[in-house]
């Protein structure tokens, strides 16, 4: 039977230069078929709805970030005859800031004679700045009382990207000048770990907003050269039901694959790694090691009197992985998804002061209903963009002659 294709759009206006690919046959309900229609990232990838649904959720999981309203803390000082460098309290982006920090710290380590080193804490944090004490020909010990998979920094989304490192009406300008230098230090690092064996790629980012962003606090307009292929999107180049959509791509971090390599290279570089707990300063001075860098995060608190630094309690649901969703999105409710090889990551809470471990109930039910909204409309979206397939020409009654 002879068929030809005809294409129509319903509700939208497809703008120069849009292309319509299939992304998949659906039957529609009168039963006729029609294919979604396609959008994609500018690397090509098609971005496709998430499946959100109850049933799908494979785990909860609760994260506490270590936050500082003035932001993050590198600084010397000394422990009876040790020199103590500190590099925690880095909110939401440990890490956006793990290598940029941990040069800042090796800088003040440099400051000593000794060349042997005890880095306290096997985070993000902690790891970069063994590493980067070693390649700057540093013995290092690594001491932590949990090591990954059992740290903060496994359960983190990790794009590249700072969130709820500093509140603006309390950072200083030399807190910003440091902040500056830490993420070009680090955008660069994460830049020669792209691949497999690190689990470090880039990804395009959606950032969805009711009301135009503010450009005074905007981070991508205040480091908008650290965010490549950054651009407002008219309506017809993405598939969200929000007014303003803006696209960066972004470096994203797999912490499953990449807090393991990077132990390796601190093995393999000739460091240890000692599992201990340190609870008094007393402790951590009688260590052999005449260098200490303090990378505890919320722990510097209690072991070394930081009265500044307090929780920002993070709740994530994870959803079984699914082929094919290859981007990030965030919108302006506090939601996101993050797509890793071992789940689909919806987050959404940012709790102040909240120590408690244990997953809120309610706040779940809100993430999940709230990114099953965002998903419904983007495919109500793709579907305004169909490909119609109709049979057209003559019948197909068999005769005979």
């Amino acid at each position: 039977m002879p068929m030809r294709r005809r294409t129509f759009v319903t509700g939208l206006a497809i703008g120069a230069g849009t292309t319509l690919l299939p992304a998949g046959l659906i039957g529609c309900a009168d039963g006729a078929p029609y294919v979604v229609g396609d959008f994609r990232t500018p690397s090509g990838a098609p971005l496709l709805p998430v499946q959100v649904s109850e049933d799908r959720i494979i785990r909860t999981v609760v994260g506490l970030r270590p936050f500082r309203p003035a932001g993050f803390r590198v600084e010397a000082e000394r422990l009876d005859d040790k020199l103590l460098v500190h590099n925690y309290g880095h909110g939401g982006g440990g890490w956006t800031l793990s290598w940029g920090t941990a040069a800042l710290a090796a800088e003040l380590a440099l400051a000593s004679d000794h060349r042997r080193a005890a880095v306290i804490g096997c985070g993000i944090v902690g790891l970069t700045t063994a590493r980067t004490l070693q390649r700057r020909g540093f013995e290092v010990t690594v001491y932590a009382r949990e090591l990954p998979p059992d740290t903060t920094s496994n359960i983190a989304g990790a794009q590249w990207s700072p969130a709820s490192v500093f509140d603006p009406d309390v950072a200083t300008p030399a807190f910003h000048h440091q902040l500056d230098r830490a993420l070009r230090i680090a955008y660069r690092a994460f830049q020669e770990q792209v691949g497999e064996r690190y689990g470090v790629r880039w990804i395009s980012n959606y950032w969805l907003r009711d009301d135009p962003p503010r450009l005074d606090t905007d981070l991508r307009t205040r480091w908008r050269d650290l965010y490549p292929e950054q651009r407002d999107l008219t309506p017809e180049e993405h598939p969200f039901a929000a007014a303003y959509v803006q696209h960066v791509s972004t470096l994203f971090m797999e912490p499953p694959r990449y807090l393991p390599a990077i132990m390796e290279d601190v093995r393999l570089a000739g460091g240890r790694i000692e599992v201990r707990s340190l609870d008094s300063p007393e402790a951590v001075a009688q260590l052999p090691d005449p260098v200490v860098v303090n990378c505890t995060g919320l722990g510097a608190g209690v072991l070394f009197g930081d009265s500044d630094i307090f929780p920002i309690k993070g709740q994530l649901t994870v959803l079984r992985p699914q082929p094919g969703v290859d981007y990030l999105v965030i919108n302006d409710a506090g939601l996101y998804m993050f797509p890793r090889h071992d789940g689909i990551l919806l987050g959404g809470t940012n709790v102040r002061r909240d120590w408690s471990l244990i997953a809120d109930e309610t706040a779940e039910a809100r993430i999940v209903a709230g990114h099953e909204a965002l998903f419904a409309a983007m495919s109500a979206k793709r579907k305004q963009r169909a490909v119609v397939a109709e049979p057209q020409g003559p019948s197909a009654t068999a005769h005979t002659g």
